[in-house]
């Protein structure tokens, strides 16, 4: 959910819209880095399916590059076919691995499967890149994971596959990956790869990369609770929220006189998928 404020000591937040269905958390969890994947078995193929994958019950290649765009990120299943990661490429796959048969024993649309490929793809997704949480919820880059058609997973396919890609399915267009992307977020990212947004506010803003012209910026995070922490609320989480992002946008800005702040902070169904943090923004140009 995110909302936005106006500090000049005091927070005055002001209720806005609730965050985006997806939101592998980022996304704004899809927006912001992690993209979870529908919520559905889709039997779409993705963007120029490659037949050899369509129902394919062998494990696809691991660390295979594809030119995916935006609309394949709202399903679960994908057969686009290969590129060689030197071409224009969309996504590159991070791990290719088998699902555990206790959390598949509910079926491909388990919320037992969603949530473990969730955490198993965030992880891979932060490892990768070389980024520590608060910089994987602020990245435009993201992640998706595919399974097995439902024909595949009927015949014995148990196989997950994790992708980093460019941008989220909210996109106007997914961003063209580079070659390497292995500690691409290490140290001080680029702009290009920080999350922006251009509009009066937070909520209402498009998400642009941090390279473009923009009014808000994604700058820190808060850290709402541990691994094996109950979710705490939503009240709670607004509230903690809240106050911190007044505090840690004012130090972010040099503490000016009066500033304009926003928050994006995730309910209970991404608690349950691991994430305990919240997103701050600051209004900037910079």
């Amino acid at each position: 959910m995110e909302r936005s404020g106006r500090d000049g000591g005091d927070a005055r937040p002001h209720r806005g819209s609730t965050a985006p269905r997806h939101v592998a958390l980022l996304v704004v969890v899809a927006a912001l880095g992690l993209l979870l994947g529908a919520c559905s078995n889709d039997p779409g193929q993705g963007s120029d399916p490659d037949p050899a994958q369509v129902d394919a019950v062998a494990p696809p290649a691991d660390d295979a590059c594809r030119r995916l765009v935006p609309d394949d990120l709202t399903r679960t299943v994908n057969a686009t076919r290969t590129v060689a990661c030197t071409e224009e490429h969309t996504a590159q796959t991070l791990v290719v691995g088998r699902v555990p048969d206790d959390v598949a024993g509910d079926g491909p649309d388990g919320d037992a499967l969603v949530a473990w490929t969730a955490r198993t793809c965030a992880a891979r997704f932060a490892d990768h890149l070389g980024a520590g949480e608060s910089t994987a919820l602020r990245t435009v880059l993201g992640w998706a994971w595919f399974g097995p058609s439902r024909r595949a997973w009927d015949d014995g396919a148990r196989w997950y596959r994790c992708d980093l890609v460019g941008g989220g399915p909210t996109s106007s267009r997914l961003a063209t990956l580079p070659g390497r992307t292995r500690g691409l977020l290490a140290g001080l990212p680029a702009d290009r790869w920080m999350a922006c947004a251009r509009g009066a506010s937070v909520q209402q803003g498009r998400r642009v990369s941090c390279a473009q012209p923009h009014d808000w910026r994604a700058v820190t995070t808060i850290r709402l609770g541990e691994a094996r922490t109950a979710y705490p609320g939503d009240d709670a989480v607004e509230r903690r929220t809240r106050q911190f992002c007044a505090d840690s946008v004012a130090a972010w800005l040099r503490y000016p006189a009066s500033y304009d702040y926003g928050y994006t902070w995730f309910g209970a169904a991404e608690w349950s998928r691991g994430n305990r943090r919240s997103v701050c923004w600051a209004r900037t140009s910079r």
